[in-house]
C-alpha cells in the first residue's frame, strides 16, 4: 500500500513555493525550503519545517545548481522534491539526477519531458497520438534551401512562421510572410536559437493570423491512466507572455472541449505519461492545432483549480508517491467561471522591471476572490528573479461576476513602494472587447500600440 512522501524539498521560491508548502501542510508532509542569499526573507522560508542556502543570488549559482538541491534534500533527510514551474522544473536532466540520487521527483519522468521538451518529437509524438498540429515541417528544417522554399511555399502555403526547437518566450521565432524573406528568416531563428538555447534546430509551421491560445489541463498516474480538468483560455497575451488567464474558455462549446480533451488524455495514456501537464494550442475558426506540452505545474492552475474544485498541487504529490488518480474523468465537473491577473513588478507604461522594497501591501478580499502571493509589507522585491510577485484570481457563477469581482479587487489591492502592472489589468477589465470575450493573442498588443 503506497504512502504520502513525508519529507519534500520545494526547489523553487516565490508564490510557487508557497502554494506547494501550504499542500504539503494540508497533507501533514513536512517541507524544506531552499533559497539564495537574496531569499532567505521569502515568506515559505519563514514558514517552512527546514531551510536551506543554496548559493548566492544569482539563478545559476542557486535555483539552477542542481548538486547544492541534491544535497540539500540529503542533509535534511527529505524524500521527495517538488520542482514548482520554471528553473528546473522541465529539464529532463535534472529529473533523472533526483531519480538516480534516490528522491522522488515530483513530475513526469525525465524520458517524458525529454520527449515534449523538444518541439521537433513533441510535435511528431503527438500526430501519432492523433491530437491536431498545425500544419507544418516534419521535423527540424534541413539545410536545403530549395527544399525548404518549396515547403513553404507549395507543401505549407505562407505566412509560416520559424520555431526554435528548444525554445520559449518568444526566442528564436521569426515570421515569414514572402519568399524572399524565409532564407534570411530561417538563419536568424538558428542563430538565435543557439544563442538562446544551445540548440540550433528550427522548424517551419503555418502562421495562424488570429488565433487564440487553448490550452488543456491535464493529469496522469504515470501506469497508462489519466484525466483532463478542461481548458483554459490564454491569449490575453504581450510579447508572447501570458498576462491574464482565465477558465472556461469564452466560447469554447462542452462538444469541443469533450474532443480536445479526449484526444490530450488519450495521448497521455499512450506516453504513460505521470503528473500534471499542458497541452497548449493555437486555435482558429474552429480548430485546435497543437504548439506544445509544459510538463509541469502552470503558473494559471488556480483558474482550473476554481472552477473544478481538484487541488492540482496535491495531486502532484499524490501520484508521485505512488497512489492512483483521485478522480476519474465522470467526477470532473465545471463550474462558474475563474480569472486570474498576474501583477508584476514593472513599470505600467515602460515595462520594464520594477525592484525595490514594497513599503505597504494590502491583499484584497471578499467572495470568491483568492490572492497567490509571498509578498508583504516590508519585503524587499530582488531583481534577480521573474517579476511576478501575485496572481490575483477571481471566481463568480459567470464570467460577467468573475470580471465584476476582478474589477473589485484591482481597485481593493495596495502595493506601495514599487510600480506594478495594475493600472493594465484595470484597463483591460474595462475593456470592450475583453468583456465580450475571445479576442486573440494579437489583441494585448494592438491595442497598446495604439495608445503609444
Amino acid at each position: 500500500m503506497p504512502k504520502l512522501v513525508e519529507k519534500i524539498v520545494i526547489a523553487n521560491r516565490g508564490e510557487i513555493a508557497l502554494r506547494i508548502m501550504r499542500a504539503c501542510r494540508e497533507l501533514g508532509i513536512k517541507t524544506v525550503a531552499v533559497h539564495s542569499t537574496a531569499d532567505r526573507n521569502l515568506m515559505h522560508v519563514k514558514l517552512a519545517d527546514e531551510s536551506v542556502c543554496i548559493g548566492p543570488s544569482a539563478s545559476k549559482d542557486s535555483y539552477l545548481n542542481i548538486p547544492a538541491i541534491i544535497s540539500a534534500a540529503e542533509i535534511t533527510d527529505a524524500v521527495a522534491i517538488h520542482p514548482g514551474y520554471g528553473f528546473l522544473a522541465e529539464n529532463a536532466d535534472f529529473s533523472e539526477r533526483v531519480q538516480e540520487s534516490g528522491f522522488t521527483f515530483i513530475g513526469p519522468s525525465p524520458e517524458n519531458i525529454r520527449l515534449m521538451g523538444d518541439k521537433v518529437s513533441a510535435i511528431k509524438a503527438m500526430k501519432e497520438a492523433g491530437v491536431p498540429c498545425v500544419p507544418g515541417s516534419d521535423g527540424p528544417l534541413g539545410e536545403d534551401d530549395n527544399e525548404n522554399m518549396r515547403l513553404a511555399r507549395k507543401v505549407i502555403g505562407y505566412p509560416v512562421i520559424i520555431k526554435a526547437a528548444a525554445g520559449g518566450g518568444g526566442r528564436g521565432m521569426r515570421v515569414v510572410y514572402s519568399e524572399g524573406s524565409l532564407l534570411g528568416a530561417i538563419n536568424m531563428a538558428r542563430n538565435e536559437a543557439q544563442a538562446a538555447f544551445g540548440n540550433n534546430k528550427v522548424y517551419m509551421e503555418k502562421f495562424l493570423e488570429n488565433p487564440r491560445h487553448i490550452e488543456i489541463q491535464v493529469l496522469g498516474d504515470g501506469k497508462g491512466g489519466a484525466i483532463h480538468l478542461g481548458e483554459r483560455d490564454c491569449s490575453m497575451q504581450r510579447r508572447h507572455q501570458k498576462v491574464i488567464e482565465e477558465a472556461p474558455a469564452p466560447g469554447i462549446t462542452d462538444k469541443e472541449r469533450q474532443h480536445i480533451g479526449k484526444r490530450c488524455v488519450q495521448a497521455c495514456k499512450e506516453l504513460k505519461y505521470r503528473g500534471a501537464g499542458t497541452f497548449e494550442f493555437l486555435y482558429q475558426d474552429g480548430q485546435f492545432y497543437f504548439i506544445e506540452m509544459n510538463t509541469r505545474i502552470q503558473v494559471e492552475h488556480p483558474v482550473t483549480e476554481m472552477i473544478t474544485g481538484v487541488d492540482i498541487v496535491k495531486e502532484q504529490i499524490r501520484i508521485a508517491s505512488g497512489f492512483g488518480l483521485s478522480y476519474k474523468q465522470s467526477d470532473i465537473e465545471f463550474k462558474g467561471h475563474a480569472i486570474e491577473c498576474r501583477i508584476n513588478a514593472e513599470d505600467p507604461v515602460k515595462f520594464t522591471p520594477s525592484p525595490g522594497k514594497i513599503v505597504y501591501y494590502h491583499s484584497p478580499g471578499g467572495s470568491g476572490v483568492r490572492v497567490e502571493s509571498h509578498v508583504y509589507s516590508g519585503y524587499d522585491v530582488p531583481p534577480f528573479y521573474d517579476s511576478m510577485i501575485a496572481k490575483l484570481i477571481t471566481y463568480g457563477d459567470s464570467r460577467a461576476v468573475a470580471v465584476a469581482r476582478m474589477r473589485n479587487a484591482l481597485d481593493e489591492i495596495i502595493v506601495d513602494g514599487i510600480k506594478t502592472n495594475i493600472p493594465l489589468h484595470q484597463d483591460i477589465m474595462n475593456d470592450g472587447n475583453f468583456i465580450k470575450g475571445g479576442t486573440n493573442i494579437h489583441y494585448l498588443e494592438k491595442k497598446m500600440e495604439l495608445k503609444e
